[in-house]
C-alpha cells in the first residue's frame, strides 16, 4: 500500500540521491539538530496533512531545503552578492526542489504513481533557525493510489 511510510521514503531517497543533499530528515523542525555543522545540506520533510478523496490519498507536505551560510573574512567587493555563499545555496537548493518536483511531475516518481497535483510553490527563506541558514520552503501535494478496500 502507497500510504505514508512509502510516501515519505520516496521522497526521502529521491532527495538523498542528489549530490547537493547530505541529511533528510522529518517531522517537528524543531527537533532538528541544526547545530552540527558536518550534515549540510539538509533536506526537512513535513507531512502538513492527508486528504482522502475516494480512489487517492492526497498528501500535502513541505520540503525545506538548506544550507550553512558561509561568511568570508575578506572585505565585501561586490555589494550585490556580498562576502558570503547566501546566493549560491539558494541557488543550489532550488535546483534539488526543481528536480523533486520534475519527478513528481512528469519523471519516474510519476511513474511509479507519486504525482504532483496542482502548481508547487517556492519560499526562499534566509536565517530562519539557530545557524545562519538559507534555502527554500517547497509546499506541494502528492497523490497515490488509495488501496484500502472495505470488502
Amino acid at each position: 500500500m502507497q500510504g505514508f511510510y512509502t510516501v515519505t521514503q520516496k521522497i526521502k531517497d529521491q532527495l538523498l540521491a542528489d549530490a547537493d543533499v547530505n541529511t533528510v530528515t522529518s517531522g517537528d523542525i524543531a527537533r532538528v539538530d541544526l547545530a552540527k555543522q558536518s550534515i549540510y545540506p539538509i533536506s526537512h520533510l513535513m507531512v502538513n496533512n492527508v486528504s482522502n478523496n475516494d480512489q487517492v490519498l492526497t498528501f500535502s507536505m513541505s520540503v525545506l531545503a538548506m544550507d550553512v551560510v558561509n561568511v568570508s573574512k575578506e572585505e565585501t567587493t561586490d555589494i550585490f552578492r556580498g562576502n558570503n555563499n547566501e546566493q549560491d545555496i539558494l541557488n543550489t537548493q532550488l535546483v534539488v526542489l526543481n528536480k523533486l518536483v520534475q519527478l513528481l511531475r512528469g519523471g519516474g516518481l510519476h511513474q511509479e504513481k507519486y504525482q504532483l497535483q496542482g502548481t508547487p510553490s517556492f519560499e526562499p527563506f534566509y536565517d530562519r533557525f539557530e545557524n545562519e541558514v538559507a534555502g527554500w520552503a517547497l509546499s506541494f501535494e502528492i497523490i497515490v493510489p488509495n488501496e484500502v478496500e472495505i470488502c
